[in-house]
Formats: C-alpha cells, sequence, structure tokens
C-alpha cells in the first residue's frame, strides 16, 4: 500500500534525451577555438561535469574513483582516456571521441595520458587542466607533475577560463532540461508540503522530499539543505531530530538533477499562518525578486545588475540584506552554481544563453525571505525557466 504521503505517478517520467551530435560537435569546435585565444595546445579534462559537457558521457564510471576517465583535447583530436572495463559501453553507440584504454588503474592511466600527448603532440607544449574557479577536477599530484615535466615553462596552466567561456552560453536544449529539472523539485515541494504536518522532524520532512523527487523524475537528488528555524537559520548543516513548531520557517535548496542539469533552486514555507508583517515582506520580496529578474538584458554588465538590485533594495527599506555572501545571483548549468556573479565587482557582461539565478535574501525576526527566480537570456531580455515562486507563501498545519 501506497504512502499517503507520497504521490506515485500513474507514469514515469521518461530518461533524458541524449545531446545531439551537432551540439557536440559545437561544443567542441568553441572549445578549440577558445584554445586557439589562449594558446593552450592540450587541455585535460578530469571534472565530471567537464567530461559530461563535451562527451555526453554520463555513466557510472564516475562512482569509482579506483579506475577515473579523463578526456584530451587538442586541435586535431579528442580522446577519452578510460580504463579496459570502459570498452563495451564506449561501444554501445557511435561516439565523437576516440577511446583510449588503460590495464590497471590510476597510476597506469597517468602513464596513457603521457605517452599520448608525447606522441601526438611536437615542440613547445602549453598544456592546461581543468582546475580553477568553479572547477574541482579528479587528478592527482601524478598528473600534474606529468604535465608539469613536458609543459612550456615547466608548468602546467588552469583551461578554466578558456571552458567557462564555452560553456556559460546554453543552448535551447540546456535550458529545457533545467526547465524539466525544475518542474520536478517544484512540483515535489508543493506535493510534500501539502502533506506535511507540525511536529514532524526534519528528516522525515527531509526523506519524503528526496523520495518524491525521485519519483517525479530526477535522474539523481543530491542530499537537499532542508531545515527548520526560527531565527537561528544554518544553511549549510543537515537535516536533524529538530520537529516542526508554530513559527517555524522551513527552508529547502534543491540539488536534483535531470540530464545531467541540477535544478538549484531554493523554497520556503512556513509552520502557521504568517503574521501581517510576514505576508507584506514576503509579498514586497517576491515583487523585487522578479521585477529585478526582468531587467536583465544582453549588453549589461553583472554589476549594472547588482546595482539596479541596490536601488530597488533601498526604495523597498526591506531592512538589511542577508550578507554571509557577496552577490545576489549566479549562472547556473551542468553545475549547481556557475559563473557569472551578480555582484558588485563582477563585470561580465551578459550575453543571450547565459542563465542567472537571481536569489536575494532576507532574515528577519526569526523569518527567511528568498525567492530564486531563474531566467534564460534571449536577445531581447529574459525567458523563465521555472514557474514563478507561489503569490502566498505555501502554510504547514
Amino acid at each position: 500500500m501506497n504512502s499517503p504521503l507520497l504521490q506515485i505517478p500513474s507514469t514515469f517520467r521518461l530518461p533524458a534525451p541524449a545531446v545531439p551530435e551537432a551540439e557536440l560537435r559545437q561544443r567542441l569546435e568553441k572549445i578549440r577555438r577558445e584554445m586557439g585565444n589562449a594558446e593552450i595546445d592540450v587541455i585535460v579534462l578530469t571534472d565530471k561535469k567537464n567530461v559530461d559537457y563535451f562527451t555526453d558521457y554520463q555513466e557510472l564510471s564516475w562512482d569509482s574513483k579506483t579506475r577515473p576517465l579523463f578526456a584530451i583535447v587538442t586541435a586535431q583530436d579528442f580522446v577519452v582516456v578510460g580504463s579496459l572495463g570502459e570498452a563495451p559501453t564506449i561501444d554501445m553507440k557511435p561516439r565523437i571521441f576516440e577511446p583510449l584504454y588503460y590495464d590497471g588503474y590510476l597510476a597506469e592511466a597517468v602513464d596513457t595520458i603521457s605517452n599520448w600527448i608525447r606522441e601526438n603532440t611536437t615542440g613547445v607544449r602549453h598544456t592546461a587542466v581543468d582546475y580553477g574557479q568553479d572547477m574541482f577536477g579528479r587528478g592527482s599530484l601524478a598528473l600534474i607533475d606529468a604535465l608539469n615535466s613536458f609543459s612550456a615553462h615547466g608548468k602546467v596552466q588552469s583551461a578554466a577560463d578558456a571552458i567557462w567561456r564555452v560553456r556559460l552560453i546554453a543552448s535551447r536544449f540546456e535550458a529545457d532540461l533545467k526547465r524539466t529539472a525544475f518542474e520536478i523539485v517544484n512540483t515535489a515541494f508543493d506535493q510534500t508540503i501539502a502533506n506535511a504536518r507540525i511536529g514532524m522532524t526534519e528528516y522525515e520532512l527531509f526523506y519524503l522530499m528526496q523520495a518524491q523527487t525521485y519519483l517525479n523524475g530526477a535522474e539523481s537528488t543530491d542530499p537537499i539543505a532542508m531545515l527548520f528555524s526560527n531565527g537561528d537559520f544554518s544553511y549549510g548543516r543537515t537535516a536533524k531530530e529538530r520537529k516542526l513548531e508554530e513559527g517555524h520557517y522551513v527552508w529547502t535548496d534543491f540539488r536534483a538533477t535531470y540530464g545531467g542539469y541540477p535544478a538549484d533552486r531554493n523554497r520556503i514555507a512556513r509552520a502557521g499562518d504568517p503574521r501581517e508583517w510576514e505576508v507584506k515582506t514576503y509579498t514586497s520580496l517576491r515583487s523585487l525578486t522578479i521585477a529585478l529578474a526582468q531587467q536583465i538584458r544582453p549588453g549589461m554588465a553583472c554589476s549594472h545588475v547588482y546595482a539596479i538590485f541596490e536601488k530597488m533594495w533601498s526604495e523597498a527599506a526591506l531592512g538589511k540584506l542577508y550578507s554571509h555572501v557577496s552577490r545576489i545571483g549566479h549562472g547556473g548549468g551542468l553545475d549547481l552554481t556557475e559563473p557569472p556573479s551578480l555582484s558588485k565587482t563582477d563585470s561580465t557582461v551578459i550575453q543571450p544563453g547565459m542563465i542567472f539565478h537571481i536569489e536575494p535574501k532576507l532574515e528577519r525576526d526569526g523569518a527567511v525571505f528568498q525567492f530564486e527566480e531563474v531566467v534564460f537570456v534571449t536577445d531581447s531580455g529574459v525567458e523563465f525557466l521555472s514557474d514563478l515562486s507561489p503569490e502566498t507563501v505555501p502554510v504547514i498545519r
């Protein structure tokens, strides 16, 4: 018998479609152009998101650190380096890359990468690896030492800037995958909150919401932030045994993915009916967030968007902005958060194809107000990729 707290769909959502080959080839063409501009001869990809982005090879290999997967990009070649166990999966369909297999573990993988680069490139080599801002690639000191040994000036460089210049501009295909991810988590939140009750524990609501997210079609759902609070917010902690009480606010931040694209979406709810000032504050900050998102245009600098926000915030007289982060929004794609930042100091020029999460936060008298709205920048403005936050605060009784 199904739990009344979980809604089992009559039909299950289909898995995400494969990235079209034409789009993969376009991504490869763009990174090669950036490599030329940056005078990079070889990039070694170690970050799962980067390998996924350029290969669409999203397999269970990444669950094991024993036999790691890497990729090599040059002006002529695109090679995926994997263990012999990858061969049956890679051979299942045509790929835009050439496979190169090693027999062993990390040490053998590093040797295979080094030998391939030595045998297939000549002259002074400007090598790069995908370590840098918002990238934490898989690797080892052995890999870095090997790349240093035949790199110009004896030092491998970062490929992060070149890769971000490609990844920051999303296609319609990517935007649609993000849209589906948001549909999954928005529905899961509404379904679970509708069945929540005062007196339940954080971990109960956490498990129910995670389960509902899977049932709605998420392919993965890393632990979400889930907390109850009345003024002692600690957004990074895991769900505990705290029980929901009248006046508590429920705050969540989703991680679920569809097609590899995460639904970074914050949602809130209140235990018991809100007071008048809470209703007014909720309405005011929600309206401000939506209006700010609608102001974004290609050609604007991120810092200009932040300046508009500061003026709007001052005029709304909402009080002190949550100050533990220096931005009120960020880019979004395959990673949970990506550059650029909607901050006072980020001068990145906004371009069509960028995705932005706009999420100013306010803590006041024990309550938290935050509305993470997500937009896809078009030639003329923005398109919302998610249903807007509810006009009134969801209430749990």
